[in-house]
């Protein structure tokens, strides 16, 4: 007889479309962090360097432009995705399950977890976006408005200074170099370790390059979105992820 084959059953966290704009948020952020730091950096050692590799100030110039392009460009897909496709469209409810707008629940899971960390109470069920996953995702679009208007300006002076006191390119200057050290600061450190650094993921999670994740993975990390599957075989199908 041949041997029984149990083939491990996977599950789509995030479509084509998702897995597409994580690469032009990588692409993009690391190229701005890494042309825009020597910027700011000027007189460091590593800051020449690196200027030198560029070709110079204007060449990274240059280039930083073009990875803020990018910036724009999945920032206005997002959009139109988020709030057309989904809400209007699809008429996704928008507290529901599948939004990324923040609801009451993750005001508990967030108390909840420090209860847990503390060791005062259980660890939170959590759907299919934790409350952490949610501010990471809004912190793009807060960040849009802090760094790339500032940007914007910065790329443009001379139609500022036609409409704005010539003193509001001084201040966009300091909110553009030290908000966008703050956002560096937080991807390498805060949103690199609660995704690839905590237990059981370390060194990385392939979810976001994959898209999909184990039935194990999903009833240990997504308890709340895996029992409104067991309850609703429909679901449990359309989630199942095809042979790629």
């Amino acid at each position: 007889m041949k041997p029984e084959i149990h083939e491990e059953v996977e599950f789509t966290r995030f479509n084509k479309f998702h897995i597409a704009m994580h690469w032009l948020v990588v692409i993009s952020f690391m190229g701005l962090v890494f042309t825009g730091a020597p910027l700011k950096f000027r007189n460091a050692d590593w800051a020449k360097i690196l200027m030198a590799i560029y070709g110079g100030v204007d060449s990274a110039g240059l280039m930083h432009r073009g990875f803020a392009a990018i910036t724009f460009l999945y920032f206005g897909c997002e959009a139109i995705y988020g709030i057309v496709y989904c809400f209007i469209i699809k008429r996704m409810p928008v507290f529901g399950p599948d939004s990324m707008v923040p609801r009451l629940k993750d005001g508990q899971d967030f108390i909840g977890n420090l209860k847990y960390f503390l060791g005062r109470g259980p660890k939170p069920q959590f759907d299919r976006f934790t409350y952490w996953e949610k501010f990471d995702y809004i912190a793009v679009f807060w960040g849009m408005i802090a760094i790339g208007a500032t940007g914007l300006m910065l790329a443009f002076p001379e139609a500022v200074a036609k409409v704005l006191p010539g003193k509001i390119l001084n201040i966009a200057t300091i909110v553009h170099s030290d908000e966008a050290l703050l956002a560096a600061g937080f991807i390498f450190v805060v949103h690199w370790f609660n995704t690839h650094w905590r237990p059981g993921k370390i060194p990385i999670d392939m979810v976001i390059f994959t898209g999909k994740l184990t039935k194990e993975e999903m009833i240990e990390e997504r308890p709340v979105e895996w029992q409104r599957m067991l309850e609703d075989p429909e679901l449990m199908e359309k989630k199942k992820a095809r042979p790629s």
